[in-house]
């Protein structure tokens, strides 16, 4: 302590010095320096650690493909709730990073400050695109990320035990079956879909049989085969709803031209009628684009994340 003060004084004397300034070093102002010093310190020690992003991780390879994801960690010590961000885009275009195209309606970019506003380590993952990689592929690539981010979410200050998928559009079918699934190797613990597609059967006539996305997901894109026909109730997360599924939280415009909002409708009553938590959030007169969400009601970001927390037992820390 002595050493210090005696440091304390010659640092203060020599900028005085250097300010033509005549002071005197009293006791308070040596105890109210040391106190800041020991505090600044135990801040640091307590892991008072930044925040950070983390860009083309590998998660897997498939197919001769190296599959990549960004993280983005919080400010803060941690353990934090986790998302993990699916990209919409009919499955045959879309980018982790927000869009390869930004702006259009496969856009996730929104996603991105809320979660990190509300302390959720999150990970947006790219998938296998068709035509190049039909189904399974891309449905495949999702459950691998699963399995890598319940590894390794601590080495990004994230809690294994309290993970959320979100999913857009195709995204949102991927996200939805997955959630669905059995296995605990990728059980989560909450699900959110945005405009999600979760019952091909119910879109196929409104589209009077052509679905071009959904040709090239199934290797024909020519036109459905019977086989790939045979393939759309599987396809369907609204065929896969049972007791015990871990709760959803359903996000859509109800001006949305793309994915018919009585689709939403019919897997949320599904999932109540399993006993599944779930609840709906339709925004008025919001579209299929993401981007235009906020214009529509500013305030359904906080209503999602509000929901998470809720559903993973989240606290958010004193300010």
């Amino acid at each position: 302590m002595e050493t210090a003060c005696r440091e304390y004084d010659s640092a203060i004397l020599r900028l005085a010095g250097a300010a033509n300034l005549d002071i005197e070093i009293s006791l308070p102002m040596r105890i109210a320096t040391i106190v800041s010093t020991c505090m600044s310190a135990v801040l640091v020690s307590a892991g008072a650690q930044p925040a950070r992003m983390a860009r083309d991780i590998e998660y897997g390879q498939a197919g001769g493909t190296s599959l990549r994801l960004d993280a983005c960690v919080p400010e803060g010590p941690g353990p934090f709730p986790v998302a993990i961000l699916i990209h919409g885009g009919g499955w045959t275009t879309g980018d982790k990073g927000g869009s390869n195209h930004p702006g259009d309606s496969a856009d996730i970019s929104p996603w991105f400050a809320p979660l990190t506003a509300a302390k959720f380590t999150w990970f947006s993952i790219n998938y296998r695109l068709a035509p190049a990689n039909p189904w399974p592929a891309c449905f495949e690539d999702v459950q691998t990320a699963i399995r890598w981010v319940k590894a390794h979410a601590a080495e990004y200050r994230g809690d294994p035990t309290r993970i959320a998928l979100f999913g857009h559009s195709a995204g949102g079918q991927l996200a939805c079956l997955a959630g669905t699934g059995d296995g605990a190797d990728t059980r989560v613990q909450a699900v959110v879909g945005f405009a999600p597609v979760t019952d091909f059967e119910l879109e196929l006539p409104l589209r009077h049989g052509v679905w071009s996305s959904v040709q090239n997901l199934l290797g024909c894109p020519q036109g459905f085969t019977p086989e790939a026909l045979a393939l759309l109730p599987a396809l369907s997360p609204v065929n896969h709803v049972r007791p015990g599924l871990p709760p959803f939280l359903i996000v859509q415009g109800d001006a949305d031209r793309t994915v018919p909002v009585q689709e939403s409708r019919n897997f949320v009553d599904r999932l109540r009628a399993a006993g599944v938590p779930c609840d709906l959030v339709l925004i008025p007169g919001a579209p299929h684009r993401l981007l235009s969400w906020t214009e529509c009601d500013p305030t359904y970001p906080d209503r999602v994340t509000a929901w998470l927390r809720r559903t993973l037992g989240v606290t958010l820390p004193a300010p």
